[in-house]
């Protein structure tokens, strides 16, 4: 925290208490009958006092640090992030991290599997910068072949989000697939697009890997 902000408060109770000071010290004579009402009143709390520390906030305890994630192992151009637990098994997705055709950094990618019996087998969070063109969505294509098209789902001030469902036939198209060119349009330019490689290097391998996510 900036120093100035962190002594502003202090500045301000000692401003209250040298103005109290003031008051109490001040020269002018005290009425007749002042030293009475004050015996009367020592005993007695200001107030003021009360509701000062009636609006003290005495805090409590801070939750625990979230777990920081890992890299376990490495399937190819993937990567297994995990996330220590204290107990049972560590909860593992597939990660990739997309770069564009000057080597910088643009999107991340992670997939994880989902349980058996629904239309959706994995799913995956697509981060892209905050300069997306939100509304032309997200296009995910394998090795050339007709792509799909996701919507975003929303933003923070690290970038915004697609929450994607892959079916069986998405993953059996990955698992043959050589790469997968994930397509987006920045909103500075919108009559441009921005594709990126999604290596499908040890996509198999990472897959099976991955933790089953519950519902």
């Amino acid at each position: 925290m900036p120093k100035i902000l962190s002594t502003l408060p202090l500045i301000a109770a000692l401003g209250l208490a040298q103005a109290a000071f003031a008051q109490d010290t001040g020269t002018a004579a005290k009425p007749e009958g002042s030293a009475q009402t004050e015996a009367t009143t020592a005993g007695e709390q200001d107030p003021q006092s009360e509701d000062a520390a009636a609006a003290l906030n005495m805090g409590q305890e801070a939750a625990a640090e979230i777990p920081q994630p890992y890299f376990r192992e490495e399937h190819g151009d993937w990567k297994l992030q995990c996330y220590p637990v204290e107990e049972g098994d560590e909860p593992c997705q597939l990660y990739q991290l997309l770069k564009d055709e000057q080597g910088t950094d643009v999107a991340e990618v992670a997939l994880f599997r989902l349980p058996e019996g629904g239309q959706a087998v994995a799913g995956a969070t697509v981060t892209v910068p905050l300069e997306t063109l939100l509304t032309a969505q997200l296009t995910i294509a394998v090795d050339g072949a007709k792509g799909k098209r996701y919507p975003f789902s929303f933003c923070t001030p690290v970038g915004c989000y697609a929450r994607i469902g892959f079916t069986a036939a998405d993953i059996a198209a990955f698992k043959k697939g050589a790469k997968a060119t994930v397509t987006l349009v920045p909103a500075p330019a919108p009559d441009q697009k921005v594709e990126l490689d999604m290596s499908l290097n040890g996509f198999t391998a990472g897959f099976d890997a991955a933790s089953v996510v519950e519902n």
